[in-house]
């Protein structure tokens, strides 16, 4: 088992213990994996391999230093540790943690203005079970 950061559409970002086996991974991200690493930190973007082709919810933006749009993920993905020469993923450290699900916290809705892709974050409504 691995602890990751589990990012879905229209949902918080959260912390969650996975198996670290092929089966549990693709079950996250509905689907064949692929490994994406667009950060400096030794952090992976798992998510599934075809989730544009598929026309999976578009789920986040991931943005360069500049805060400029390098990509969006579509589709429910998840972030865990990769560190150089290892042949798993691992759990994430508390200090990467901490920095990506800040990062990915809140969903994001996409507008198109003036010709670019504008990614806008917004906190999903709480169901209030109690009554």
């Amino acid at each position: 088992m691995i602890e990751v950061i589990i990012v879905e559409p229209g949902k918080e970002a959260r912390t969650a213990m996975i198996g670290d086996d092929l089966k549990s991974m693709q079950s996250v991200v509905e689907g064949m994996i692929e490994e994406y690493m667009p950060f400096e930190d030794d952090v992976a973007v798992v998510c599934n391999d075809e989730g544009k082709i598929m026309g999976m919810p578009l789920n986040r933006a991931v943005m360069d230093e500049d805060g400029q749009i390098m990509d969006i993920i579509c589709g429910p993905f998840f972030i865990c540790y990769a560190p150089p020469f290892e042949e798993r993923f691992q759990s994430l450290p508390d200090n990467l943690r901490e920095k990506y699900l800040e990062k990915f916290r809140y969903p994001e809705r996409f507008s198109y203005v003036n010709g670019h892709i504008k990614p806008v974050t917004f906190a999903p409504e709480k169901n209030d079970l109690a009554r």
